[in-house]
């Protein structure tokens, strides 16, 4: 069908709209990444953007030798990996059960659950009851607090809920219990949902960087996000350099010389951020169905 004139003005304006809207995010991933990459002397200069003016991978040879970064970067990837399974596991069983119209006090339990969504008891009473259950400078402060979430519960259960009735009473004339529906219908059904709400929590655990900035004090169990954050605001390389053997190899060379603090912040950011960002294009498939989970009527 011939678009007129008008049509093809809008059309032009969406896809400038667009490209302009892409380039914004797009951007500024280049120029932390040609900063991360260039000299760091010359970068202070002024007048790279896109492309490294003056190549070196010093940068990253310094973040990625460092130990105490190299540690935190492990603590973010265990609780990144334990926290998204084990979360969505809880939230399921919990959404699963609950999505049994006979299960008793089932309404009252459903509201209790919406409760907590949108009231908290602040930040002080969770301390508090961290501190009582002695979760505080240990690994498991990053896990237990988001093991359930009431929103990804309340998504679930709406998923689950969309599945045929048939599907499951057929599974239980075949003598099929609640756990094998589960794992055999359910889940096998609701692959998208999960790998939609997976990413999410995913994404949540591994920007987090509150958690280790108030509720460890050890540093060997910050994670990279938290480190940083304390890279962000610290005025010298010390936070970054230590006192291993492979950063006073690194000192003796005269490459070294030319790093700065901006060129060792830029390379932390892109080890922290490249990861998280590999894992999309493999969830793509499920994501985009995930996504429209309640946009449509199936």
């Amino acid at each position: 069908m011939k678009k007129n004139s008008a049509e093809k003005v809008a059309y032009g304006f969406i896809v400038a709209l667009l490209a302009l809207l892409c380039l914004s995010v797009v951007y500024p991933f280049l120029y932390m990444l040609a900063i991360s990459l260039n000299d760091g002397a010359d970068a202070a200069r002024g007048g790279v953007y896109i492309w490294p003016r003056s190549f070196t991978t010093i940068n990253y040879e310094i973040v990625l030798g460092n130990e105490v970064i190299r540690h935190s970067y492990l603590i973010t990837i265990g609780r990144t990996v334990l926290g998204t399974v084990l979360g969505l596991f809880v939230t399921l069983l919990a959404a699963y059960g609950l999505s049994y119209r006979k299960l008793p006090l089932r309404s009252t339990i459903l509201a209790y659950v919406l409760i907590t969504m949108l009231f908290n008891g602040g930040l002080v009473p969770l301390y508090i009851q961290l501190n009582n259950l002695h979760l505080l400078d240990t690994f498991w402060v990053f896990i237990f607090p988001g093991l359930f979430s009431a929103w990804n519960m309340f998504v679930m259960l709406k998923f689950i809920q969309g599945i045929p009735e048939a599907l499951i009473e057929s599974a239980e004339l075949d003598g099929a219990g609640p756990l094998r529906t589960l794992l055999q219908i359910v889940i096998p059904l609701s692959k998208p949902m999960l790998a939609a709400l997976g990413l999410f929590t995913a994404v949540g655990h591994w920007n987090d960087w509150f958690s280790g900035a108030f509720y460890v004090t050890s540093q060997s169990l910050i994670p990279v996000q938290t480190f940083l954050q304390q890279l962000l605001s610290a005025s010298d390389l010390s936070t970054v350099l230590g006192s291993n053997s492979n950063q006073e190899a690194l000192a003796r060379s005269a490459e070294m010389q030319n790093i700065t603090l901006m060129s060792i912040k830029m390379a932390v950011v892109m080890v922290s951020a490249l990861p998280i960002l590999c894992v999309y294009p493999f969830l793509q498939k499920y994501f985009v169905k995930g996504v429209l989970i309640g946009s449509v009527k199936g």
